[in-house]
């Protein structure tokens, strides 16, 4: 096995950490798992430490001395690596490599990989969806559920490993290659970690890196920046359109989804049976349709799958309705970009419940939009501030500020009168005020829960 008889640090404790550090261990690496927080700070959380297995816990640190005897250095989604740990083990010539790549050089079956800005959760489950239908051990996973390594160490030999993929866990790859990759939108995110919109498409165009002639690269033709990526790919390139009928590809024609490909023309299914809401929901349905295809999936099962598949927890999910109101819980819109995309699924009278942690991304198609389709902007959190300086600069009507999430969900009840509907679309990170946007999406949905 590639890691028995090494000494590995993990850095961060968190989930991703948690689980590599497990599955290293039990593959017969000594494993040293490190966290900048101390232990007591573990004590109030759902992670459950590694000590029972043998991991040493190093918490509270991450100086050089934790490099000593080190062969592999893993690093968890959250940690950057541009930390000065990271370029102290570089200096002494230590292997850095994300969680993905350890799950990459354990697995044994093929890894579909979608990544991109926004969309990544709803393609990625409508096409272990798609092809649990070919009767194959599933498993999906990444930037979802439980870590990757943790996932590929259970998947049958005749399997397949459908993986999200965020630029994070990208920034750490070696050798890792998917079979068959997507990249579904770019838009400006994490540039806080990334730095510049170049260091951030740099990033995701990692996820083809190491590809060959022999895989398949699903791009959005829509997206000028992800079409200009077809140039560089080394595989073979499918792109999907939802505004463009493609020579080659899959796309809408006449309102039906079709895919030439090889010169045969295949239609699909119409749009009309997709039951998610909005445009790019579409563009996702079209993406999993490309992957699904190039997996083999029987074209009577993926329509089937289209038709019945619903969405996913936190992406304009519908809570319930409320004096003929309803309430939807987007908490995944974790940026400007995809609470547009929010947006753009209702006609208008939406009370739009915003703010948390502040990724500093342009604001400005935002709030124009929020000006056209917004009756009431009720902030929350870090970036209220600045949301609320953005929102008066493009008139955006009935601006309010508010503590807590119990506090946005109140004055929306209060304010909320048919046909208006209710929405929380934060276009910002849950990080201020929760653990991750699933809690921060659950609880909203409590929330309501409570009001009826």
């Amino acid at each position: 096995m590639p890691f028995t008889n090494k000494k590995v640090l993990v850095l961060g404790a968190g989930v991703s950490g948690i689980s590599v550090a497990h599955v290293l261990q039990n593959k017969g690496a000594q494993v040293v798992l490190s966290d900048a927080k101390a232990e007591y700070l573990f004590k109030n959380t759902n992670f459950s430490l590694p000590r029972e297995c043998g991991v040493i816990l190093a918490l509270g640190r991450q100086d050089e001395e934790l490099l000593e005897g080190i062969d592999y250095v893993v690093v968890s989604p959250g940690i950057s690596i541009h930390i000065p740990l990271i370029a102290a083990a570089q200096n002494k010539g230590i292997t850095i490599m994300s969680e993905i790549e350890v799950a990459y050089r354990l697995c044994t079956v093929p890894i579909v990989a979608i990544t991109g800005t926004n969309g990544k959760t709803t393609t990625t489950t409508l096409v272990g969806e798609m092809v649990k239908t070919m009767g194959r051990d599933v498993v999906v996973g990444g930037n979802i559920g439980l870590a990757l390594s943790q996932e590929v160490a259970q998947v049958k030999n005749d399997g397949i490993v459908i993986a999200e993929i965020s630029s994070f866990q990208l920034e750490g790859i070696i050798d890792f290659k998917p079979h068959i990759a997507a990249v579904l939108n770019i838009t400006p995110d994490h540039l806080d970690r990334h730095y510049s919109m170049e260091n951030y498409v740099a990033m995701k165009e990692r996820v083809f890196a190491n590809q060959t002639q022999d895989d398949y690269m699903v791009l959005n033709y829509d997206d000028p920046i992800v079409r200009d990526m077809e140039s560089r790919v080394p595989s073979k390139v499918f792109f999907f359109s939802r505004q463009t009928e493609l020579t080659t590809g899959i796309f809408i024609k006449d309102g039906i989804i079709t895919i030439n490909w090889n010169n045969k023309v295949i239609p699909v299914c119409s749009v009309d049976q997709i039951q998610l809401r909005g445009n790019h929901n579409v563009e996702n349905v079209l993406a999993a349709c490309s992957i699904g295809f190039l997996t083999g999936v029987k074209l009577e099962d993926m329509v089937q799958t289209i038709h019945d598949f619903s969405g996913v927890e936190h992406r304009i999910e519908m809570v319930m309705s409320i004096d003929d109101v309803v309430y939807y819980n987007d908490s995944k819109a974790t940026n400007p970009e995809s609470s547009i995309k929010a947006l753009e699924s209702f006609e208008k009278n939406i009370i739009l419940i915003a703010g948390g942690r502040d990724k500093n991304t342009d604001l400005t198609a935002f709030m124009n939009l929020a000006h056209e389709k917004v009756d009431h902007l009720i902030l929350i959190g870090e970036a209220t501030e600045r949301f609320k300086i953005a929102a008066q600069q493009h008139d955006v009507k009935n601006i309010h500020s508010v503590v807590s999430l119990a506090d946005a969900v109140s004055l929306a009840h209060q304010l909320a009168k048919k046909p208006q509907v209710v929405l929380l679309s934060p276009a910002c990170a849950s990080y201020d005020m929760f653990r991750s946007y699933e809690e921060r999406g659950r609880l909203f949905k409590e929330l309501v829960c409570d009001l009826k």
